[in-house]
């Protein structure tokens, strides 16, 4: 084989593991992410509900996935499911009562507080919290 066909060859087995990462999100209160895939491995840090994770491989029950910042961790498949869901990605958004930059803010958020998708509009994407509270926020402040 060429160089230059080994090296398309693996820049496509590359796209093609990354294009079809898993997307599954925390189902419990709070997670525990830790250093392999084993309750005995240390406990890295904790993630909250509808924490958003892309899925590298599986070990068992265990699943070693990315994070929205790039941090990598191992999690337990019983404390996650296919819930949609999103992070926000910068300081300060902005959660709205409809959507549009035209309608009442009704909280604002630090980076990295999960929620779950309730439907998308155009830009714009209903969330809810697991407290409960709902809003719509703007999917360019979101991971």
């Amino acid at each position: 084989m060429k160089p230059y066909a080994l090296m398309i060859t693996i820049l496509l087995m590359v796209y093609s593991s990354v294009a079809s990462a898993e997307r599954l999100a925390v189902a419990v209160p709070v997670a525990n992410i830790r250093s392999g895939p084993g309750a005995k491995n240390d406990i890295l840090w904790k993630v909250e509900k509808y924490h958003p994770l892309n899925v590298l491989e599986r070990s068992g029950p265990w699943l070693h996935f990315r994070d929205f910042e790039g941090d990598e961790g191992w999690i337990h498949k019983s404390l996650i499911s296919n819930i949609s869901s999103v992070i926000t990605s910068r300081e300060n958004c902005n959660i709205r009562s409809g959507p549009g930059t035209g309608f009442k803010i009704l909280f604002t958020v630090e980076k990295g507080i999960p929620f779950k998708v309730i439907k998308r509009k155009g830009n714009w994407i209903h969330i809810q919290h697991a407290d409960g509270d709902k809003g719509w926020i703007h999917k360019s402040l979101v991971w």
